[in-house]
């Protein structure tokens, strides 16, 4: 049986002496393992297709539960990706999230999406706007959103200056309430902003984008019990 679906690579890794087998992110098919015979030569005609961040429509083979990768056609390979090592290591952490907040059989168009858009985006230079917004939405769609009312959910206090970042509950809080860990006004305003709400411009830039990539990891780890090795290499690079 054969199957065509639209997906990314998420990783691939050696196999045999000249395979590959990757681990593909499809649109209406969820997480699939795959084998890509003959991959590794260097006249392979599917050599795109086990190239990290492929985007393509696969054709998959399917026998006793095993695929095999027969053709592709490529929709985008992203290839600036692969040439500025800080845009890479990025775009690789938005693959491990993908990879580690889905299973075999979980369909999560939402997330296919928004890790499509977001290697698109990264390749017009918004990286680290890009990365954010992706994490944002990633934890949102696994059920561990972000909050960041323009007041204290605690006492209703408008929130600027010293606050605090609540890790059970994902939302901000003044500094005055004590819950959570301390947070600054730079990340807050940062993350507000890749949620699509209203900022205080003066606060956006690089150091906010630091602190709430720094925030947002951290958040990840403690929900989801997984790291994101490529989003620390990210943040040390920036």
């Amino acid at each position: 049986m054969e199957i065509k679906t639209d997906a990314l690579l998420l990783r691939a890794v050696n196999y045999g002496e000249n395979d590959k087998m990757v681990t593909l992110f499809t649109a209406d098919r969820g997480k699939i393992g795959a084998a890509v015979k003959g991959v590794r030569k260097a006249t392979a005609k599917l050599r795109f297709a086990a190239q990290p961040f492929c985007f393509a429509e696969y054709v998959l083979a399917e026998r006793s539960g095993r695929y095999t990768v027969t053709s592709a056609a490529l929709y985008d390979g992203f290839y600036p990706l692969r040439e500025d090592i800080g845009a890479y290591y990025a775009a690789t952490a938005v693959c491990e999230a993908c990879d580690a907040l889905m299973y075999e059989g979980m369909v999560n168009g939402g997330l296919f999406v928004s890790a499509v858009t977001a290697l698109k985006e990264m390749c017009g230079g918004e990286t680290s706007a890009a990365l954010i917004r992706f994490l944002v939405r990633a934890l949102s769609l696994a059920g561990y959103p972000v909050s960041a009312e323009e007041t204290c959910p605690a006492c209703g206090a408008p929130l600027g200056g010293r606050m605090r970042f609540d890790f059970s509950s994902g939302s901000f809080f003044c500094d005055g309430c004590g819950v959570g860990e301390p947070a600054s006004e730079s990340t807050y305003q940062t993350v507000r902003f890749a949620l699509g709400a209203e900022c205080k411009g003066s606060f956006l830039g690089a150091d906010g984008e630091k602190r709430a990539l720094r925030l947002l990891g951290a958040y990840y780890s403690v929900k989801t019990e997984n790291s994101l090795p490529a989003l620390g290499e990210y943040i040390r690079m920036i």
